[in-house]
This record gives C-alpha cells, sequence and structure tokens, in this order.
C-alpha cells in the first residue's frame, strides 16, 4: 500500500518524480539502496525492482535501548538513550558503506509500528544531505504492489513511530522496575512485563477456578422413536419440558420416575415447523483468528503460525516465477479486502464453481472497534494460485498454512449455504419432547470451507412426521452427567481471550505466549496452557502489589491510548506520563511492603550425598529445587522429584519434571545412565513396559 500521508518533519523528497519515471521505464539509471528487515524479502523484491535496486536487510531492528539500564530519563520527559544493538554493528556498518554511493535510499520494513520505527531508526543512521530517503510501504509483495509504493514513495509516519517509542519505554520501566524487585523478593533471573503478566494471571486465575470447581449431577433423558407405518428408521428425541416448564433432572431417583410415568404414555408429534435457513461465510482472516484456525485444525501454535505465515509473505521459491509473496501482510485486525482482490475472486469463483456461487455484490465484512483499516484482511496475494499448483514448492506447513487461508478467503467471498430445517414437538402426557433435523439444499460456501470439519454442518434427516400422529416407543435412555470445570486455555482460546479484552495488537499475541513459556511461568501439558508454582508465585505477588499493572482493564486502556498515539489524537510522551506518576507510587509502596520468599527453605528428610547436610527446598527462576543446607560451601542441588518410579527394568532412579524447548516432559534422576523420557507421568498402576519414547529435549 502507497504511503502518501505525510507526517514526518522532513524536507520533500526531491527525486520522488525521478524514482517514479526510472520504475515506468524499466528501472534504468542510477542505483538505490533499498532496505527490507529479512533476506528472504530482500531476495523478492530484488527480484522484481532489477539491477538497479540493491536490495538488503537489517536483520530487524538496528537501535534499541540499551541492555544493561534502565536507558530512559526522566526528567527530559522520558528521552530514550538509544543504541546499536548487540550483534547489529557489523549490518549497519555494511548499510552504510553500500549508502555512500546512491542517489536514494527507500526503507521497505514492514507496514505496522514495528516497522516504521525500523525505518525511523535507520533514516537517522543514514541519511546525509545529499542523499533523499524514502519511505515505501506495500501490503503485499508482488510485482504490481511493490512497482505501485516506488512510484509514490513518502515519508515515515511519525505517529506509528511515536507509538511504538511510547510502548518500549513503557514495557521497559515496567520490566526494569518490576524485575529486580522479583529478584531481592523470590530469586534472580525472573522478569515481569506490562502485557506478558496479564496473560499469566488469566492462565492462574483459570487454573484455580478448575481448582475450586466442584461438579453438579444431572441428568437426560431421550427417547429413541419410530414411525408406525413404513420403513424408516428410528429417531432421537430429548426431554425438553415438564407441564409447559423447562425441566431439569438432578439424580438417578428423578431420573427413573420419569422414565416409568413415561413407559405409560402415548407419544403424539404435536407441532411441526419447517423453515429455509441460511449459513453466512465468515470474513477472511485476520491475525487473530488465522491463529485460532491454525491451532484447531493443524494444532499449530500461535508462534509456528506466524512464522510460517511470515514465510509465505516474505516469498517463496516458484520454479520458473523465481521468488514469490504468497499472502498478504500477516499481522492485521482488519477484514477489508481491496477491490483488485474482490474483482479477481469473483471471477475465479465464476470459472471454478459456476454464477450461483457467486453473490450478487461483493460481501462486506465489519472490523472489530480498534482495528487499523489501513492495513488488508489476510488473503493470496495476485494473481490467484490455487494450492495444488504451488503444492511442489511448498514444504508440508506451509502448504497447509496456505490452504486454510485460501479456503477461507475464497469461501468468505461465495453465496451463503441454505438449509431446510425441521423442528418437531412431541408431547408425552406432561412431558415435552424436542427433536430436530433437516437437510442442505444449496452448498454456497460450504463447498470450500466448512468451519468445525466435513461434516459440521450436516443435520440429522428426520421421517416425514405429521402433525397429530401417534408414534412407537422403541427405548427410553436416561444418561447421568456431570457439570465440567471451564477448560484450561490453548493458545487458540487465549488468543481469542486477549482480543475480546483488548489486551495486546495482532503482532504481539504469539510473543506474549512464546515469553511466558520460556520464563517458566507457564506449562504446554498436551495442547493446553497450565501454570507453574512459579508463575502462580509471581502472579500472586504482583496482584497483590501491582493490581493496576496486571488488570485487563488497565492494559486495555494503554492499548487504546496508543492507538490514539497512532492516529494523532494525544501525544506519547503525556501517556507515558499518565502512567508513570501511579506507578512510580505503587513501586515504592512495594518495596517496602511485598512479602519475601527467598529466604524461606523448606527442610526436607533427604541427605546431601556430597557432605551429608539436610537437604533444603528452595525458589530458583525455574521453579523450587533441592539445595544443599550448607550452601555455598556445598553447591549441590537439584530437581524435586515427582516421586514416581522410573518404570525402566534394573532402574531406581524416580521421574523428575525437566523443560525443552517444546514444553514440559519428565526424565529420570539417574541420567544421562538412564535416557528415560516421557510426555505423561506413568499413573500407579499402568503397564509401563512400553512406556519409553524419544522426547526432543534441544
Amino acid at each position: 500500500m502507497s504511503a502518501k500521508k505525510k507526517t514526518a518533519k522532513t524536507a520533500k523528497p526531491a527525486t520522488t518524480a525521478k524514482a517514479s519515471k526510472i520504475v515506468k521505464a524499466g528501472f534504468k539509471g542510477s542505483k538505490y539502496l533499498v532496505i527490507v528487515e529479512s533476506p528472504a524479502k530482500s531476495k523478492t523484491i530484488n527480484k522484481i525492482l532489477g539491477k538497479d535496486y540493491k536490495v538488503l536487510a537489517s536483520m530487524g531492528h538496528i537501535v534499541d535501548l540499551p541492555e544493561d539500564k534502565m536507558g530512559v530519563d526522566f526528567d527530559k520527559d522520558f528521552k530514550p538513550e538509544y543504541t546499536i544493538m548487540k550483534g547489529r554493528k557489523k549490518y549497519l556498518s555494511s548499510l552504510k558503506k553500500e549508502a555512500k554511493d546512491v542517489e536514494a535510499i527507500y526503507l521497505a520494513a514492514d507496514p505496522d509500528r514495528e516497522g516504521e520505527a525500523i525505518c525511523w531508526h535507520l533514516r537517522n543512521q543514514l541519511q546525509k544531505k545529499s542523499i533523499g530517503v524514502y519511505r515505501v510501504s506495500f501490503e503485499e509483495i508482488t510485482e504490481k504492489a511493490v512497482r505501485e509504493a516506488f512510484e509514490h514513495p513518502g515519508d515515515l509516519d511519525m505517529n506509528k513511530v511515536n507509538a511504538q517509542q511510547a510502548r518500549r519505554i513503557m514495557d521497559r520501566i515496567v520490566g526494569y522496575s518490576l524485575s529486580p524487585l522479583l529478584w531481592g523478593k523470590v530469586t534472580r533471573g525472573l522478569s515481569a512485563g506490562r502485557v506478558q503478566s496479564v496473560a499469566v494471571r488469566l492462565i492462574a486465575e483459570r487454573e484455580d477456578q478448575i481448582r475450586k470447581f466442584k461438579p453438579q449431577e444431572y441428568w437426560s433423558v431421550d427417547a429413541i422413536l419410530k414411525k408406525k407405518k413404513g420403513e424408516y428408521p428410528p429417531f432421537k428425541a430429548k426431554l425438553a419440558k415438564y407441564k409447559g416448564e423447562k425441566i431439569q433432572v438432578s439424580d438417578k431417583k428423578k431420573a427413573d420416575e420419569i422414565v416409568e410415568d413415561l413407559k405409560k404414555a402415548d407419544f403424539i408429534v404435536t407441532d411441526i415447523n419447517r423453515k429455509d435457513k441460511k449459513s453466512h461465510p465468515r470474513s477472511p482472516y485476520t491475525t487473530s483468528v488465522l491463529q485460532q484456525d491454525a491451532f484447531n485444525k493443524l494444532n499449530f501454535s500461535a508462534s509456528k503460525t506466524m512464522r510460517v505465515a511470515q514465510t509465505l509473505y516474505e516469498g517463496v521459491e516458484l520454479g520458473p516465477e523465481g521468488s514469490e509473496g504468497l499472502i498478504t501482510y500477516m499481522r492485521t485486525d482488519s477484514v477489508r479486502v481491496s477491490n483488485d482482490a474482490q474483482k479477481e475472486v469473483r471471477e475465479y469463483i465464476v470459472d471454478k464453481y459456476g454464477e450461483k456461487y457467486r453473490p450478487a455484490t461483493p460481501p462486506k465484512y465489519k472490523s472489530k472497534k480498534r482495528a487499523q483499516e489501513a492495513h488488508e484482511a489476510i488473503r493470496p496475494t495476485l494473481p490467484l494460485r490455487h494450492p495444488q499448483k504451488v503444492a511442489k514448492y511448498l514444504s508440508p506447513d506451509e502448504l497447509k498454512l496456505y490452504t486454510l487461508i485460501w479456503n477461507r478467503f475464497l469461501s468468505s467471498q461465495m453465496t451463503s449455504a441454505l438449509y431446510s430445517v425441521l423442528s418437531v414437538n412431541i408431547d408425552a402426557g406432561d412431558y415435552r419432547f424436542r427433536a430436530g433435523g433437516g437437510h442442505l439444499i444449496f452448498d454456497g460456501f460450504l463447498r470450500v470451507y466448512r468451519e468445525g470439519g466435513e461434516n459440521a454442518e450436516e443435520i440429522e434427516e428426520l421421517p416425514p412426521l405429521e402433525k397429530a400422529e401417534a408414534l412407537d416407543l422403541k427405548e427410553l435412555v436416561p444418561e447421568q452427567h456431570f457439570t465440567k470445570p471451564p477448560p484450561r486455555y490453548s493458545d487458540a482460546s487465549l488468543v481469542k481471550i486477549l482480543e475480546e479484552k483488548g489486551i495486546g495488537r495482532p503482532s504481539t499475541y504469539a510473543p506474549i505466549i512464546r515469553t511466558v513459556v520460556n520464563r517458566n511461568y507457564i506449562k504446554r501439558v498436551g495442547k493446553y496452557l497450565q501454570p507453574t508454582e512459579l508463575g502462580e508465585l509471581v502472579n500472586k505477588l504482583l496482584v497483590e502489589n501491582f493490581s493496576d499493572i496486571v488488570d485487563e482493564e488497565f492494559t486495555a486502556k494503554m492499548e487504546s491510548e496508543l492507538d490514539g498515539v497512532e492516529e494523532g489524537n494525544i501525544g506519547w510522551v503525556q501517556v507515558l506520563k499518565d502512567f508513570y506518576a501511579p506507578f512510580s507510587k505503587k513501586l515504592e509502596e512495594a518495596r517496602e511492603r511485598m512479602k519475601s520468599v527467598k529466604r524461606q527453605e523448606i527442610k526436607t528428610d533427604q541427605v546431601c550425598e556430597k557432605c551429608g547436610r539436610p537437604m533444603v527446598i528452595k525458589w530458583g527462576r525455574r521453579g523450587r529445587f533441592l539445595s544443599c543446607s550448607g550452601f555455598p560451601a556445598c553447591k549441590n542441588a537439584k530437581s524435586i522429584t515427582s516421586g514416581v518410579k522410573c518404570p525402566m527394568e534394573g532402574c531406581d532412579g524416580e521421574l523428575v519434571e525437566r523443560k525443552s524447548r517444546r514444553g514440559v516432559f519428565f526424565g529420570c534422576t539417574n541420567y544421562p545412565k538412564c535416557t528415560y523420557t516421557t510426555r505423561k507421568l506413568p499413573q500407579p498402576g499402568e503397564d509401563n513396559d512400553n512406556e519409553a519414547e524419544q522426547v526432543e529435549t534441544g
């Protein structure tokens, strides 16, 4: 997308018109330097621009706040102290060298706050009076989009830069203030974050709800019924009401009484309601919905989804076509689709499926309240390439995700599906049963995409029924149930709740989850996220002492104010002032009030095998562990065992919880002598002869 908005206080590009003519003429003339974030992106763009443009990668941010100190001057309106990042000096030196002999520099980082900030820092490092520095921005890395961006280069959007700067400084203040506090109260190496701590709180509070949950018994009663005439199969009806009121069956005694009553009753059809019902297509993907769908359908974590999507966006080698971006920018909360994309997909739908699958007018979807409408939804780039056409060039994961995006986008532009739905009321004395059925009349968008699987939209068929018709009772099926606790969050459900509550932005959902897992505050248990002991302890301390900072509404308010900075409605310094005054007061109070668990040691009956002193339980940055009470004279330390014996024959070890980059697993205390590992802790009485498995721990 071309960046026409000029908000930066820089001179008007002197060579904009010249650059435009060069692009149109086939890139003949002087050399130009283009800077993007990644090598994959640079390769794709270089192919489009040709030999007169040199495209290099900055490898992400070049400049940031220093690692070893706060780097914020509170007395000078939160002035940041930016430094060249560790490991980035060689990239900057290379860029400066290349910038010496070019006529103009084009900054082409991603079209969001982070991308704008990267461009701003690069301009500050590279700009000279004799060289024009321009911002080019596009939503998809295709020849048409890239050429249009270079025909209309613009200036930096300083509102975006300031929004990123405010977020970065706010996060630095929280992290570099709370982390040392936790070091003093718990143990060194811990950290806290403005948004991540809210995610930990959500997960910890859900775990607390699960612990406190007490299941309630209830019963359902189904009737298996059949028409008296004809060879129609039996069908099921559910008990719904008693004497016109909704019925709740709480125990077996009540269920048995109902069954006895029903055995003597006649089952009569009292109402038949048939109507046509439309099922409308879903909107094209936003970042959060793509992450949820990829988790539920492909079992991809949020981080994996974004990693694979990044590759599809930046460019994939397509044989003779060279490197091509296959999807639009994957960090977006908008469901907007460009006119060009709608025109092409509508033609594709008619060619592939026929006129009846194309709606009379292109559908319009409404984005959420805080959506950045400058971006498009996530969709395949133009020209449209069917997944099978590019399958041989993609990895299995790339093909799966591209197919998901393709199907969702294509279906979003198709007609609605149409069902004939039948609802039947059946009375048996004072009891009322309900049965539902129907069939699909027209599949519409379901031809391409079904929300919950291939048969998710199918409805059970009912036999032809008439009002006042008597039915045969074949069987009564009483069934016991228990209410279930709320489920633990998964990547999908956590992303959904974060978006609903206005916590974070499309670019932050995956990093939030990755960070809290890497910090050992949260662990993966199967497909779900569970707080660790350490996570619950840190959350408890933060909630008690910084309730505002880890409050959902407060965090959402901060996100809204950062959006206000990006929209030019509020100054970034003012946002930081409003935040810092109450935060600094809370910080001083917490330094005095927050209880310390650092020196709390729990005695055990275990003896140190190295010096004979008692072993004690202490807190470390990865949770609780066993340490010799003679520390630091004796530095013996080890993990706390689960108490479950290692199932390997001849091994006298026990299983301890360990952590790898793929999550939590259990290993033997006799490692490396015994290499037994398992994802699931064996239960007493299980046959563990074949329990051993190879767990990737790298």
